[in-house]
C-alpha cells in the first residue's frame, strides 16, 4: 500500500523468526530481521537493530501484526522517544500506546494514530461526545492527529482542524483494510505531506479505492488486496481531473 501510494523505498522490520518467510514472499520492500522473544514478538532490543534505518526514515509505521507483550510496549516507549520523524501508530501499536499515554502526549514530533472505536476507547476516548467531537477532544488531549475509523471516518488535529470522509463502503470492514490505510498515510507523510493533510488525503483515497472495488467486485467479494490493486485507477482519476 505504501509503495502503491508513491513511496520510493519501504523498509519492513519483522521478527527474526519469520524473516526468511517474509523476505522470500515480498519483492518490493527491503525486509530486515529484528530481535524477538520465543513467541516471535519483538523485544526492546529491536530499536537498536533498527536504528540505522530509523535515522534515515522520513516516516515510521508501528503496529500492524505485532501482537501484544511487555516487550512490544517497551519498544514503543523507546521508539516514541528516539524517532525524529513522524510516527504512525496502528493496530497493536495503538494497544501498546495505551500503556504509555504520557509518552504519547509529551512527544515533540508529529504522531498520527488510527484507531477503530474499540482501540479509541482503550486510549481513553469518549464516544459519548459523538464521533467528531470525540476525535477532536482526543487529538487535543494526546497532541496527535487522530483518525477515528468507521463509517464517515473522522480526521482531527490538535489545532482544531477536522475532516469527515465521504468515500468508502461496508465491504471495507474486513481484516487488513486498516493496514492498507496505515501504509498509505505513512507513505504520504514520508513524501513530505503535513500529517493532517496526509491522513485526510489517504483516508479519501482509501475509500475511493474501496468504492471502485465495490462497483466491480461487490461489497461481499472484495478483499483488502483488491483495494491496493485499484489505487492506480484512483490516482489516474485524480491526474485526469487536474
Amino acid at each position: 500500500a505504501a509503495l502503491r501510494s508513491g513511496a520510493g523505498l519501504v523498509f519492513l522490520g519483522v521478527p527474526e523468526k519469520i524473516y526468511p518467510i517474509v523476505a522470500a514472499g515480498l519483492e518490493e520492500p527491503v525486509v530486515f530481521p529484528l530481535p524477538c522473544d520465543e513467541a516471535g514478538r519483538l523485544t526492546p532490543e529491536a530499536l537498536d537493530a533498527a536504528s540505522p534505518r530509523l535515522g534515515q526514515a522520513d516516516a515510521v509505521l508501528f503496529g500492524p501484526g505485532l501482537g501484544q507483550s511487555d516487550g512490544v510496549r517497551e519498544l514503543l516507549r523507546r521508539l516514541l522517544g528516539a524517532a525524529r520523524c513522524p510516527v504512525l501508530l496502528d493496530a497493536d501499536g495503538i494497544n501498546a500506546a495505551a500503556a504509555h499515554i504520557h509518552v504519547l502526549r509529551n512527544r515533540r514530533r508529529p504522531t498520527v494514530v488510527t484507531p477503530h472505536e474499540g482501540e479509541f476507547l482503550r486510549l481513553g476516548g469518549d464516544l459519548s461526545l459523538g464521533r467528531e467531537q470525540a476525535a477532536l477532544a482526543a487529538a487535543r488531549a494526546l497532541g496527535c492527529v487522530m483518525v477515528l475509523k468507521g463509517p464517515g471516518t473522522v480526521i482531527a488535529a490538535p489545532d482544531g482542524r477536522i475532516r469527515l470522509n465521504t468515500t468508502g463502503n461496508c465491504g471495507m470492514a474486513k481484516g487488513g483494510s486498516g493496514d492498507i490505510l496505515a501504509g498509505m498515510i505513512a507513505s504520504l507523510v514520508g513524501q513530505g505531506a503535513e500529517p493532517f493533510d496526509a491522513a485526510a488525503c489517504a483516508v479519501w483515497l482509501h475509500g475511493r479505492a474501496g468504492d471502485l472495488c465495490s462497483r466491480e467486485l461487490t461489497e461481499y467479494a472484495m478483499t483488502p488486496p483488491d483495494m491496493i490493486g485499484r489505487l492506480p485507477a484512483v490516482f489516474r482519476e485524480l491526474r485526469e481531473s487536474e
